[in-house]
């Protein structure tokens, strides 16, 4: 796990890659307690920034004894819990269906939609987690 990690070399990025990364982990966290929003995506993400700017903050997250294990099953092949992927999907449409809405190019719109058609193949594709978190 830890040796897989490659911090980006250039400062501007990897500054941006730490922001957008602890963004995730309050967005996340957030996500804990708030319904509407899913936590595992957002830690995935995090980890996914931390990864290339930061071992430390990667082990952090990753070791974390409330947020490693969001990020740890599914890194290890166990799954996605039930409740994220509904959330994921849910709310990744409904940001689509509203960008088709918004934006009148149809190239545009297409585009969106096989995006989200893929990505929605691609949770639904992940093992489900038989216990929620």
């Amino acid at each position: 796990m830890a040796r897989d990690i490659e911090e980006n070399r250039n400062p501007l990025i990897r500054c941006a890659l730490l922001t957008l990364g602890w963004l995730c982990v309050v967005l996340g966290v957030i996500g804990i307690f708030l319904p509407v929003l899913p936590t595992t995506p957002f830690l995935l993400l995090a980890a996914a920034c931390f990864v290339r700017s930061s071992r430390r903050f990667y082990l952090w997250l990753v070791l974390h004894p409330r947020l490693g294990p969001w990020v740890r099953d599914y890194l290890e092949g166990q799954g996605i819990p039930l409740k994220a992927k509904v959330y994921s999907i849910a709310l990744m449409w409904l940001s689509i269906t509203l960008s088709c809405y918004l934006v009148p190019l149809f190239w545009a719109r297409a585009f969106m939609l096989t995006s989200a058609l893929l990505v929605s193949l691609y949770i639904l594709k992940q093992k489900t987690l038989p216990n929620p978190r």
